[in-house]
This record gives C-alpha cells, sequence and structure tokens, in this order.
C-alpha cells in the first residue's frame, strides 16, 4: 500500500461550509489511501454552554464531565461526522463515518496531566490497525471521530483529536500526518516557522509563543516523529499540498 495520509482537520474549521466544499475538493484529486481524524471545536462549547455546563479547558484539553461526554459524543459523532462524510460522498468519495467506539477501534485510558483530574478525557493505548487496513484496502476513507473506549470500565472518552491522529498514524506506519488548521503553521511574530525540532517546540512552549490548543497538536506531532511516522506538518487547507510547518527530529544539516 502506498504511504498512507492520515489528515487530521480542526473542529473550528468544520463550521464553515467553505472550508469544507474546498476540504472535500482537495480530497476527492488525492490518490493516496487517506484516514480523516475530525475534532469539534467550538460546535461542542456551544452546545455544552446552551445546557448550561461550564466550559473549561487545560492546555488546551477540555475537562469533561459525564454530562459534557454525553453532548460531547452526540454532535462530534453525530451532526460534524456525520456532515463530513455526506459531503464527502456528495463529492464522489467513499467516506465511513466511525468513532472509535465501532468495533472498538480505540481504546484508551484516563488522562490524568501532572495528576490533574479532567473527567472523562482519555489517552489511547490501543488502535486496531488491522481493521482501519482492511478498511482502506476497500477503497474506503475512514473518518473517525475522537471518542475511544475505555479499556477499564467500557466507558465512552473524549480524546483530543491531534492525539488520536498521531496514535493512528503511528499504529498505521508509512504515513504522512497532516494538521489542517485555521493557521497556515506555527507562527512566530507573525511568520509561518518553516521548520521545528523538539528542542524548539519545548522552548517556544515555556515562553508561550506555542500555548492553548496548538500544544497539544505540536506535542502530538513530535511523538508522531518518535513513533516512526515519515512526516509530519501543521498547515491550513490553502498550504495543505506542500506549505505548513514541517517538524524534524534535528535541525536539517547537523
Amino acid at each position: 500500500m502506498n504511504t498512507i495520509g492520515v489528515l487530521k482537520v480542526s473542529g473550528h474549521e468544520l463550521d464553515d461550509p467553505h472550508f469544507l466544499a474546498g476540504l472535500t475538493g482537495v480530497i476527492r484529486t488525492m490518490t493516496q489511501p487517506l484516514v480523516l481524524v475530525h475534532g469539534g471545536g467550538k460546535e461542542i462549547s456551544v452546545a455544552v454552554e446552551q445546557a448550561g455546563l461550564p466550559v473549561e479547558f487545560v492546555d488546551g484539553l477540555r475537562v469533561t464531565t459525564p454530562e459534557i461526554m454525553a453532548i460531547m459524543q452526540m454532535v462530534v459523532c453525530g451532526s460534524i461526522n456525520k456532515r463530513i462524510v455526506t459531503a464527502l460522498v456528495n463529492a464522489g468519495v467513499r467516506a465511513l463515518g466511525l468513532s472509535g467506539l465501532d468495533i472498538g477501534l480505540l481504546r484508551c485510558d484516563p488522562y490524568r496531566p501532572n495528576g490533574r483530574d479532567l473527567g472523562r478525557v482519555g489517552v489511547v493505548t490501543e488502535v486496531d490497525g488491522a481493521a482501519l487496513r482492511h478498511i482502506l484496502a476497500l477503497g474506503w476513507l475512514p473518518v473517525i471521530a475522537p471518542v475511544a473506549l475505555g479499556s477499564a470500565d467500557g466507558l465512552s472518552y473524549n480524546v483530543n483529536a491531534d492525539m488520536v491522529a498521531e496514535s493512528i498514524a503511528g499504529t498505521l506506519g508509512n504515513t504522512e500526518l497532516i494538521f489542517v488548521s485555521n493557521v497556515p503553521g506555527v507562527l512566530v511574530d507573525g511568520q509561518v516557522v518553516p521548520r521545528l525540532t523538539p528542542a524548539a517546540v519545548e522552548d517556544y512552549i515555556a515562553s508561550g509563543v506555542i500555548s492553548g490548543g496548538m500544544i497539544p497538536k505540536v506535542r502530538s506531532a513530535l511523538a508522531a516523529l518518535r513513533r516512526g511516522v515519515t512526516g509530519v506538518r501543521i498547515v491550513n487547507l490553502a498550504g495543505l499540498r506542500d506549505g505548513g510547518t514541517r517538524f524534524v527530529a534535528e535541525e536539517a544539516g547537523s
């Protein structure tokens, strides 16, 4: 099988019909096998606020009570996932909507960064790579919502979509992981940084240049490199072909 493209699409972009149309237009021209992982972002927050529940993030991760988990799962596995699938199918792409719950595709443990209890937030511990490879061999494009099955308790968990994409890319091997965001790459003083090393990433996080939801994104990029992913980029739709910020294990030429 050719190099597999694992695309992670920001939930903040998916409520823009022009973005979704542009994304489907690019995907229909791509000949390599693709997996698409999507988030929920603003759409989930709106639903949570409408329910009178608090919206709270820690280092870009949503604090998820059981009540918020029910809303998150309804929105991200339901309306968002099916909106993407419908757009792709209408564009002639054989898209299949899934979450990590389906066939036990993603299993997880509770995620407790620095001992902080974020509720039903998980970290992926297992990906059924064989099932994904079978789906890809059929010529289908799996569209995956970031909900996983708790390994110990059998409950559904909210998993950061960047981490889901990294886990899938690392499991499948021979992959290029592309984070399609609402920014053209990692920005420093308003300019895209073309390459980033692990040391530079940590320096930018410590200084606050990289903050919020970009933190789990860049850390997932570095984790993917450590797992042997062929290439990792953060880019916007306009730069999907070859633009954005590339993550490298060390400085070029060193």
